[in-house]
């Protein structure tokens, strides 16, 4: 009995023993796994990596190109060794292609001061704008006649959209100036119309608004207000005016077409026209056409409303299904304030829309 009992007690020894070096033995604990910081901010945001690129270099110069063959049709499948970029004259590396769809931000620009055919035709028209929106899409709803009026801003609720396109009137006399926005808000200020002038200078006195027959509609400061809207939408956005009118413009606007688009080209925004009335009759040398030539939009025409439905989802996805073309430039005149772009393709045949150049200020935008 007593050599079971020393026997037991050795066990009992030698096992705490080596379990004293086995412990003794253990690696240390691993190092806790470090948190996850989360997805990148374009991720958060729901960029792609092209728009997040476009986003972060603010010297890229961003062309939306769109091509079309000979009957209009959108050509989706060029590659980027088929295009070519010049920069006053000098061709240009291709730093970013792409053909996805970005998001818009749109600015719907309605001439308040139509026939009151024309004006019923287009105020019936305007809630099939929504066949063509994305949840993605934001959108201002504006007006225009010897003033511009805002909306209450940018929304991406359908819904509200909806509710907004049905009350929607469109006037048949100008109607009283509307400021851009509160005192102290981002556009607040000197007014564009009716007010005192966005140089600081005087108002246009009511007695001279109004002469004989003769039209006091303001295209060139409804379209200013429009841009002024939109100037700080994101890059990664598509940003839009669409503008629809009979084309007339008076001479008693505040802001000439050239710093008007200067503004647009400064901001990366193309206006898409829509024609209706006068319009459709008298196509060449309005503003509708030199708005969308020079931004790189396009310049559509309806007579009747079943048109109008019809071009609206046609335009926002012409808007959004571009070639989009970046480049930073080099070997071009940078003393030069305003800089001409020219994009060729390889492929014969095509017609090809974009800017026509851009001021040096545009790339911080």
């Amino acid at each position: 009995m007593a050599l079971f009992s020393v026997g037991v007690a050795l066990g009992i020894g030698l096992l705490a023993r080596n379990l004293g070096s086995v412990k003794a033995q253990e690696p240390p604990p691993a190092p806790a796994p470090k948190q996850n910081p989360g997805p990148p901010p374009a991720a958060q945001q729901g960029q792609s990596e092209t728009q997040a690129k476009i986003v972060k270099n603010v010297n890229l110069v961003v062309l939306p190109v769109t091509v079309k063959d000979s009957g209009g049709r959108l050509v989706p499948d060029l590659t980027q060794d088929e295009f070519r970029v010049f920069d006053d004259d000098v061709e240009q590396h291709i730093e970013v292609f792409s053909v996805e769809a970005f998001p818009l931000s749109l600015v719907v620009l309605l001439d308040n001061d139509l026939k009151t055919k024309e004006a019923e035709q287009v105020q019936n028209s305007l809630r099939a704008i929504l066949s063509g929106l994305s949840t993605a899409d934001e959108v201002s709803i504006c007006r225009f006649d010897t003033y511009f009026h805002p909306d209450q801003g940018f929304t991406r609720d359908q819904d509200k959209l909806l509710t907004e396109l049905k009350r929607m009137r469109i006037d048949e006399s100008p109607s009283q100036p509307t400021s851009l926005g509160p005192a102290g808000g981002p556009f607040g200020g000197p007014s564009l119309n009716g007010g005192q002038s966005p140089t600081g200078g005087p108002a246009i006195s009511e007695s001279t608004k109004i002469i004989g027959d003769n039209s006091t509609k303001a295209i060139d400061d409804g379209v200013y207000g429009a841009a002024q809207l939109l100037a700080d939408r994101g890059r990664d956005r598509r940003k839009i005016i669409l503008l629809i009118s009979d084309g007339v413009n008076s001479k008693f606007n505040k802001n000439t077409y050239e710093n008007t688009v200067q503004d647009l080209l400064r901001y990366g925004i193309s206006v898409y026209s829509v024609g209706v009335g006068k319009a459709v009759l008298n196509r060449k040398f309005t503003r509708l056409q030199s708005y969308a030539n020079d931004t790189g939009g396009d310049v559509y025409y309806a007579s009747n409303r079943t048109s109008l439905e019809s071009l609206y989802s046609r335009i926002t996805e012409e808007a959004r299904n571009t070639y989009t073309l970046a480049y930073v430039p080099r070997g071009n005149n940078r003393a030069k304030e305003y800089h001409t772009v020219e994009v060729r393709v390889l492929r014969p045949g095509l017609n090809i829309r974009t800017r026509e150049g851009y001021f040096s200020g545009a790339l911080v935008h």
